[in-house]
């Protein structure tokens, strides 16, 4: 098991198996009902240590790396074509799977970009498990992709470039992965030090940056293809749901966040008054996490 990071001190890791030949790896701490932290892309665990110090008092925080991310299994699929490894379905058994490994049956989830995906799913697939929901910065996939034009495709470029087949994005990170890294992270300007470092230390490992673009590449055809099916059976977020999305992000400027989430939530389930943009960017974990430690605070209580 690695070692914790100093921006986690005093935090138990884990490394748990949850089927499949996969292991998800993270950290733990606090007391009270179980809250489950997930990332994005294109970091790990450790965006949310500016988060986790306000909410252990009042929270047991699960704190994991995403399959594909991290210290977390990064599978590879014989056929090139199938990306059900990293669908947002099977994502969501790791974590379903995390949990009850941890004796945890319910719990709330906080999730930002990928992660948000991935609890979008889960609240679907498992209802049983999630209190309420938090997710940041994130439309549906689906609807995303349906609305890509000009301004969408300039500003999420990546979206259309790491779901080319592999290995062309691959071997183009692979060629200049401190390069590709300063384009991808956040600002020096709130993400510290020993976190960047840690996110850039990603694209320079093959099999992380192919858990990546395997991550995309399933949003991109298996993630769509789950989102249609659910929309024609009905299924739909039941548990109670806030969003919130930064001023200057793409979905700040190009989509009517409330509107595109309460399409696919069961009628009163989406928290219309207290989801809101807050200000900023995309990174709001990072950027605003008093904003986030407000919001889990006062939507968890």
């Amino acid at each position: 098991m690695e070692q914790v990071s100093p921006l986690y001190p005093d935090y138990e890791p884990f490394s748990i198996p949850v089927g499949g030949n996969i292991t998800i790896a993270g950290v733990r701490n606090g007391k009270g009902p179980p809250l489950l932290l997930l990332h994005g892309f294109p970091q790990n665990h450790l965006i949310w240590h500016k988060v986790a110090p306000k909410l252990i008092q009042n929270f047991t925080l699960i704190i994991p790396d995403l399959r594909g991310y991290g210290s977390s299994s990064k599978p590879t699929a014989k056929d090139t074509n199938d990306h059900s490894l990293y669908s947002k379905s099977t994502m969501a058994t790791d974590m379903v799977s995390l949990m009850d490994s941890l004796n945890y049956p319910k719990y709330h989830i906080c999730a930002h970009d990928r992660g948000a995906r991935l609890a979008h799913k889960l609240c679907i697939d498992h209802p049983d498990k999630v209190e309420k929901c938090i997710l940041l910065d994130i439309c549906p996939t689906k609807a995303m992709y349906t609305a890509s034009q000009h301004p969408f495709a300039l500003l999420y470029w990546h979206w259309f470039f790491l779901t080319q087949a592999a290995p062309f994005p691959e071997d183009v990170i692979g060629a200049a992965p401190a390069l590709f890294a300063r384009k991808m992270l956040p600002s020096k300007s709130f993400c510290d030090e020993t976190a960047y470092a840690a996110y850039a230390a990603q694209f320079e490992d093959a099999e992380t940056v192919h858990g990546m673009c395997e991550d995309y590449r399933a949003s991109a055809k298996e993630d769509i293809e789950e989102q249609k099916a659910d929309e024609a059976a009905g299924r739909k977020i039941r548990c109670p749901l806030r969003v919130l999305w930064g001023t200057e992000g793409v979905v700040g400027k190009l989509f009517d966040a409330r509107a595109e989430w309460r399409r696919v939530c069961v009628e009163g389930a989406l928290d219309e008054e207290g989801s809101l943009a807050v200000k900023g960017g995309h990174f709001i974990p990072e950027e605003r996490p008093e904003d986030v430690v407000r919001c889990v605070l006062e939507f968890f209580k």
